[in-house]
């Protein structure tokens, strides 16, 4: 069976692809071998995007994380995501992939109370009804919302990817996202990115797809 990690499509691909992942695996294999099979192709992944085995160290998930995220995106609940960026790298999903960070109502609520684009973006999100998994790879401001959302009852959310990159509130977005009952995904200190969020959510849905 040709392998379809990296989405490789032709048989150079495919090579690279294999000898990659052996690496990855090499590099992360006593790191994640308490790891279930889902969680440890998930922190494969986001090795392999990123280049960089220390996100073995420092990615957490809530033991709940991957059931309640393959549930949602086997449904085809909506994805949404902080930034553009993020939304362009999902691919192959059955369902909605959504951002509201160039919306017309996210840069009116910005303008008049002073927040961040990236947290008025959850507003606008959670006033159209959305229901799904967010996937946070840039924004602190976001991922403070969503969770103040979610404490409100104001938007139903199934699991975050919480992996703001910086270091101005990326670090305790993330930890105070680890200490709620949402099931998530982060990655600890200032690491972090669109790279991370686009690998973590990707993996999931190819492992649901291949769940079918």
């Amino acid at each position: 069976m040709k392998p379809t990690f990296m989405g490789a499509s032709t048989k150079q691909g495919y090579a690279i692809a294999a000898r990659s992942r052996e690496i990855v695996r090499s590099l992360i294999n006593e790191k994640t071998k308490d790891l279930t099979a889902e969680e440890r192709s998930i922190v494969e992944r986001i090795v392999h995007s990123t280049a960089d085995p220390e996100y073995a160290d420092i990615t957490r998930m809530s033991n709940d994380f991957v059931l309640r995220t393959l549930e949602a995106v086997s449904q085809g609940k909506d994805i949404l995501t902080d930034i553009s960026m993020v939304k362009s790298g999902i691919n192959k999903y059955i369902g909605d992939v959504k951002c509201y960070i160039n919306n017309e109502k996210t840069i009116e609520i910005a303008g008049n109370t002073e927040i961040t684009r990236a947290a008025a973006a959850m507003e606008v999100a959670a006033s159209e009804g959305f229901d799904g998994v967010v996937v946070i790879g840039n924004a602190p401001t976001a991922l403070w919302k969503v969770m103040e959302l979610v404490e409100n009852r104001s938007m139903n959310v199934s699991a975050v990817i919480g992996v703001p990159v910086g270091f101005v509130g990326a670090a305790e977005s993330k930890k105070a996202l680890e200490e709620t009952s949402i099931p998530n995904l982060i990655t600890q200190g200032p690491k972090g990115g669109t790279p991370v969020a686009v690998a973590a959510i990707n993996s999931l849905i190819n492992i649901s797809r291949n769940k079918r």
